[in-house]
């Protein structure tokens, strides 16, 4: 299995002996595999192997699969509805006798809805056994052309993941090289801090207060955090060249990508880093949007 969408839409014709249909199967985002038919009366016997189809080639979707059938107007021969032809002479007979219409004429009868009747003839099982194998041959093809669409799909998602990949990666090589994670920076904006309040609060411990200045540069560093998105991108590069369904897998790690933003931007004591954050936040937001579609 490539690396496919869940959204699509195929639509295949086909005919045997008296009937005509089309095959219409549309594809949309689904958390699992939702499959529903809609099926002439009578053809409810196909559901199963369709099902079956469908199961054994797609992983995730809500699927909506309809068949409209025709038979031929030639097929059949035609009858009278006698009850039906024996109420419309009734009632023109009172009409006719109260003199508010003039007498019918035959061909005006039998056109009224309802007198005339197509008696279909009706499937043998071997009739109907080949017709089944026709449509479900025609179904078959429709499925395939759905899954090249996806797939086609798949594609263009696969190259706009990668570049969203390639911002995260960016971004976070940027806030690795910002240069407020020196330990220059650091050790000056701590000077600045306790420096601060020690003219407030002279009366303060200032060993006490260096204690916590380190303790709390300590709790700010990012360094963890940059290298698990490292980590994360790695991972989701090797989904989108693998094998099979990823879509949950992919949708796990954006929700991982968006952990580290948020806790990024938390640590943050620097503007430049802060809005780096941001940005990673607003790619992870676009990235989650196209994995949804992902199968």
């Amino acid at each position: 299995m490539t690396f496919a969408s869940m959204t699509g839409f195929a639509r295949v014709e086909g005919g045997f002996a008296d009937r005509d249909w089309h095959w219409e199967i549309r594809s949309v985002n689904g958390r699992g595999l939702d499959v529903r038919l809609r099926l002439p009366s009578g053809f409810e016997r196909l559901e199963p192997p369709i099902r079956e189809r469908v199961q054994k080639t797609l992983s995730r979707g809500s699927l909506t699969i309809g068949l409209q059938m025709r038979r031929s107007e030639t097929s059949g021969a035609l009858r009278v509805n006698e009850a039906a032809l024996d109420a419309v002479i009734k009632l023109c007979d009172e009409l006719t006798s109260s003199g508010r219409v003039a007498p019918p004429r035959a061909d005006g009868l039998l056109a009224i809805k309802g007198v005339i009747e197509v008696d279909e003839e009706t499937d043998d099982e071997a009739s109907r056994a080949a017709l089944d194998a026709a449509l479900l041959q025609s179904f078959d093809e429709a499925l395939g052309k759905l899954v090249d669409m996806r797939n086609s799909e798949g594609g263009r998602l696969k190259a706009i993941l990668d570049l969203r990949l390639d911002e995260i990666e960016t971004l976070t090589r940027r806030a690795d090289a910002n240069p407020s994670r020196s330990p220059a920076a650091i050790g000056k904006r701590l000077g600045e801090q306790v420096a601060q309040l020690m003219d407030a609060a002279p009366a303060l411990d200032s060993q006490r207060l260096h204690q916590e200045a380190v303790l709390l540069a300590t709790k700010a560093d990012i360094r963890e955090e940059l290298d698990r998105l490292s980590a994360h991108v790695t991972g989701a590069r090797e989904l989108l060249n693998g094998k099979g369904a990823v879509g949950r897998k992919l949708e796990f790690l954006t929700q991982e990508f968006n952990r580290e933003a948020n806790t990024l931007c938390s640590k943050s004591n620097d503007v430049e880093l802060t809005r780096i954050g941001l940005e990673l936040k607003s790619v992870v937001d676009q990235m989650r949007e196209q994995v949804q579609n992902v199968e």
